[in-house]
């Protein structure tokens, strides 16, 4: 077994963080195993090192190492990257295509930022650990592959966890062992080491002499907070390298480098997400339906009082309020009855779904009057699917077209309006 030291000066390491030394020693001590490893830490720290290491020290490093940024595949394609898919499985699918996880058998696959995996593509991965199977989109017929998978993520599991975004049982496979990266911020007397191994680098690659930080420069550079970690200390090497014609650095010409260098207060992060405007609108809409069905039965239990006693100014009395609810005051529609006959409809504000039509007939044996209700009703128009449909056009046109935009402020996922776009041929 190769020691920690060697294993540095062969990928390129560089640092003697105890953090990172624990790290590279779990690397190396896994890989003559099969077990799947979970890589995490902050982005940019370096985790793509960790599956070359394990790749290159196991009994696979013959075969094929793929690595794979999650993240970077489009939702719809990211399962025929992956598995593969049969001709005529979908749009544009020509001809038979072999996934990763089968180009890559008796080999590793790196899938680098795996937490930003679909759900449904979470199940077909946790079949693949489970028992090797996988099955090709558009194809019925199980296939097996001996792959060894190693996975990296910057997200927090367990909140994605908790918010179900990613399998609790698929981050239990995954992180058999879980290494855990530090951040730079963490590795302090790594900081300058790096910075001058990056500038020598680049004076090699630009033929030009290699810059140099004088001692208050070097200070600001370690007080640094540094949240895109070695990448971002790699890439302020590079802009010094490249752009400064004085090759001594100093601590007033780095920070004009170092975005908001005086600045390092811990920022206020929202928890909860401030609901859309779109959000509310539809709020206050099922709040009118339903005010109005209220209203409707309301104007049915008034109908039916009508319909059953001759006396129409003792139901207007005892439904004062029902009615000036429902119509508003005798002022303002003027509503009248009188001699027990309504001499004017009562007009309505939100035409309701069934309004009484009352009639005044002769009886030829009996001189009285009396009032017959006929009451018609009309469906309600409460659709699911009609308010399903604008709510959709009204997202579309807020988001420009943008199908995904338009996807997360609905909360739903872009496949599923995508199969709603296609349902109701809008």
């Amino acid at each position: 077994m190769e020691n920690i030291q060697a294993i540095k000066q062969r990928f390129e390491i560089i640092g003697n963080d105890p953090k990172l030394n624990r790290a590279i020693e779990k690397a190396i001590q896994v890989a003559p195993t099969d077990i799947s490893v979970l890589v995490t830490g902050e982005s940019g720290v370096g985790k793509e090192s960790i599956p070359k290491i394990i790749h290159a020290l196991s009994h696979r490093k013959h075969g094929k190492y793929i690595a794979v940024n999650c993240g970077a595949i489009p939702e719809g394609t990211i399962d025929s990257e992956l598995f593969g898919h049969e001709k005529g499985a979908f749009t544009g699918a020509t001809a038979t295509r072999e996934g990763y996880f089968e180009v890559a058998n008796g080999g590793t696959i790196f899938l680098d930022e795996v937490g930003e995996l679909p759900l449904t593509t979470q199940v077909r991965l946790l079949r693949v650990l489970e028992n090797g199977e996988f099955i090709k989109v558009g194809s019925s017929k199980v296939q097996k592959t001996n792959v060894r998978i190693v996975a990296a993520t910057n997200v927090n599991m367990i909140e994605a966890i908790e918010k179900e975004k990613f399998r609790e049982d698929l981050y239990y496979r995954l992180s058999t062992v879980e290494i855990t990266l530090p951040p730079l911020r963490e590795r302090k007397d790594d900081i300058h080491l790096l910075f001058r191994k990056f500038s020598s680098d680049f004076a090699q690659k630009y033929k030009m002499p290699a810059i140099k930080l004088d001692a208050d420069a070097v200070q600001l550079l370690l007080k640094y907070r540094w949240g895109g970690n070695v990448r971002q200390l790699r890439n302020i090497a590079e802009q010094i390298s490249v752009l400064e014609t004085n090759r001594a650095i100093s601590i007033g010409t780095l920070r004009s480098y170092l975005p908001e260098a005086g600045n390092n207060l811990p920022a206020i992060v929202r928890d909860k997400k401030p609901e859309s405007d779109f959000s509310n609108e539809r709020e206050i809409l099922y709040k009118v339906l339903f005010d109005m069905k209220a209203d409707l039965n309301d104007l049915k239990k008034l109908t039916m009082e009508l319909m059953q006693s001759g006396n129409s100014n003792k139901v207007q009395e005892s439904n004062k309020h029902l009615i000036q609810r429902i119509y508003g005051s005798e002022e303002e529609n003027n509503t009248n009855f009188e001699d027990g006959r309504r001499t004017e409809m009562l007009p309505s504000k939100t035409t309701p779904a069934a309004e009484p039509i009352i009639e005044h007939h002769e009886d030829e044996d009996d001189d009285s009057n009396y009032l017959f209700a006929e009451t018609v009703e009309e469906e309600e128009t409460l659709r699911l699917d009609e308010k399903e449909v604008e709510l959709i056009k009204k997202a579309l046109e807020r988001n420009k077209g943008k199908r995904k935009a338009a996807a997360d402020e609905l909360g739903i996922s872009e496949r599923t309006l995508y199969r709603k776009i296609k349902q109701y041929d809008l």
